[in-house]
């Protein structure tokens, strides 16, 4: 089964070409240039879109444009090629990189996107589930070092790729394919554009 799975939810779109288990390829870069990575990867696999058995997308949570880019984008493969969609939480594809972790993403507004026993959430830094010795991957965690850390916290450093949702993860956990729609978005808060006109007619 060969299949296209990205996930442009974060700031580090990223996106991968998986056949049967297998990572033919994976690029990391910008939500705006998924198609254009989709295209690359299938080139340099020397596969054609009609090749596509399915598309995996992240789900989420995150940057409101960056899930509806990728949600749109998987909905137009999926009625230009005939493929099944499948969506898998941002937050799950980055704790299936780091088993054992917990995923932290950076929420803006002073909050964080976490797993709550199981359950996407939004939290501020001080209210994560850190114990000493619990490891902590992800932008958010990374923005939150200091926090985390002095709650005896582990975060890798910087640089490491287990703070990225890499996609080959995605296509990994992707299990229920289907129609594009079946693939929602998680949606924790408010987009910020609705925040701020909400404040401005207060």
């Amino acid at each position: 089964m060969l299949i296209l799975s990205f996930d442009t939810a974060t700031d580090v779109a990223t996106s991968a070409l998986v056949r049967d288990g297998e990572v033919l390829g994976e690029r990391a870069s910008r939500a705006s240039r998924v198609l254009a990575d989709a295209e690359e990867l299938l080139a340099a696999a020397g596969c054609e879109p009609a090749d596509l058995d399915g598309v995996v997308v992240g789900t989420g949570p995150g940057s409101y444009t960056g899930l509806r880019m990728g949600l749109v984008t998987a909905r137009a493969l999926s009625l230009s090629l005939g493929v099944p969609v499948a969506g898998v939480s941002t937050l799950a594809a980055l704790a299936h990189g780091a088993p054992g972790a917990v995923p932290v993403l950076d929420a803006r507004r002073g909050e964080v996107f976490t797993l709550w026993d199981g359950v996407p959430s939004v939290l501020r830094p001080d209210e994560l589930p850190v114990e000493p010795g619990t490891r902590c991957v992800g932008a958010g965690a990374v923005r939150y070092r200091q926090a985390i850390e002095e709650a005896g916290g582990e975060v890798p450093e910087d640089v490491s790729d287990l703070h990225v949702p890499w996609a080959r993860h995605h296509a990994a956990l992707a299990s229920e394919f289907g129609p594009a729609e079946r693939a929602e978005p998680i949606y924790l808060r408010d987009p910020d554009a609705e925040v701020l006109r909400r404040a401005k007619n207060l």
